[in-house]
């Protein structure tokens, strides 16, 4: 086989290089390849990837826009770790709406809401890093592209591609209007793969177990707290009768003691009765012993 150079060092009698769809995954790779390049080196860029391309390459490659500046920080986070977060998030929102799990959607939403402000702020570092400050308006473009990757599965495998030429937003990816936002070939729901049956149950089981595991938190929690106010009870109850008890038993003492002079009592009024029955019995004799005197006299 006759291998004559090319200027990218390629046999230009390469047999890929007769096959279209080798062409627009060389062509996809290039342009993803300058679309994460910044701004201002895109030109240069662009100009030196055509120059080591073959004609064909190099003629579709010169097409390739220069991005906005909000797509250019979308394609840089789509190369990120923590956009496959995202992914995932997006995978399980439809699986909660497929569920019509109101509960599963609502903790989501929350979830997506600060998914996408994390994303936002690191497409923002991401660009400062290249030397370019992200605008408020542009950072609002990062935010609702992010918004929509989350929301919408073909939006989703467009941010991944990394090739967005400008930005997208949630509910108007529409056919007609991608050729304008992306470079290369377009990502479609065919090309989303859906979750193996297998992984899908799976992940639901994995919902389900995280949703029990937190009402059993929220159970265990709510027990914590009534045994803390049963404890709390139990010890304020506990010290009222030990006071009540201790009062008691001063009580008792208090009532001994007054049964004891009581007693006491009784026995002086005894003898002082005793004493009162002598003196009326001596006084009688005595009354009578004058009565007879008196009675002598006469």
């Amino acid at each position: 086989m006759t291998t004559v150079g090319g200027s990218d060092g390629m046999a230009l009698d390469d047999p890929a290089r007769d096959d279209p769809a080798s062409d627009g995954d060389q062509f996809d790779a290039a342009a993803a390849e300058l679309l994460s390049v910044a701004p201002r080196e895109f030109i240069p860029a662009r100009t030196r990837r055509a120059g080591d391309a073959d004609p064909g390459l190099a003629a579709r490659i010169r097409t390739v826009r220069k991005p906005t500046v909000a797509a250019w920080a979308v394609n840089l986070i789509s190369h990120d770790a923590t956009f496959r977060e995202a992914l995932d998030l997006s995978a399980a929102l439809r699986e909660a709406q497929d569920d019509l799990d109101a509960a599963e959607l609502a903790r989501l939403g929350g979830r997506r809401r600060a998914l996408v402000a994390a994303l936002a702020r690191r497409a923002t570092d991401l660009a400062a890093e290249a030397g370019v400050a992200l605008a408020p308006a542009a950072r609002d473009e990062v935010e609702r592209t992010i918004n929509a990757a989350i929301v919408d599965a073909v939006a989703g495998a467009i941010v991944a591609s990394g090739r967005l030429v400008r930005t997208l937003e949630a509910g108007s990816v529409e056919s007609g209007d991608l050729a304008d936002r992306v470079a290369g070939s377009i990502p479609g729901v065919q090309e989303v793969a859906p979750p193996a049956r297998d992984d899908l149950a799976e992940r639901r089981a994995r919902r389900v177990a995280e949703k029990e595991r937190r009402e059993a938190q929220r159970a265990a929690s709510d027990a914590r707290r009534a045994l803390t106010r049963a404890e709390e009870r139990g010890a304020s109850a506990r010290e009222r009768a030990d006071r009540l008890h201790d009062r008691a038993e001063e009580l008792r003492r208090d009532l001994a003691r007054v049964m004891a002079d009581a007693e006491s009592a009784d026995a002086t009024v005894d003898e002082l009765d005793r004493e009162v029955g002598d003196a009326r019995a001596a006084l009688a004799a005595a009354e009578r012993k004058v009565a007879a005197a008196g009675d002598g006299d006469q």
